[in-house]
């Protein structure tokens, strides 16, 4: 099992519009191959391949005194030094 390290992280509390405004902006970095991420003094340029594997998961989470908290996690994988291979997948 590999190794996992965290380059960057970020969590706040937003309306619906901006993170509908967020996912639209970063949806244009993804097609155009290249996004910067930064917090603070934090920074990370992540280049982009033509294919990626894209993961959604859906999970509950029950909390003792807040009840169920459910998420929807959106997760891109790729090997930044790995040639672009075919890795589509369909969904429907």
């Amino acid at each position: 099992m590999g190794r996992e390290k965290v380059l960057f992280k970020s969590e706040e509390k937003k309306s619906v519009t901006e993170v509908c405004a967020m996912l639209r902006q970063m949806a244009d970095k993804i097609e155009q191959g290249h996004m910067t991420l930064s917090q603070g003094g934090n920074e990370i340029v992540l280049d982009f391949p033509r294919s990626m594997v894209l993961e959604i998961k859906v999970e509950d989470e029950t909390k003792k005194r807040k009840g169920t908290k459910r998420s929807l996690e959106i997760e891109l994988e790729w090997y930044p030094d790995a040639q672009d291979e075919d890795t589509s997948v369909t969904i429907g």
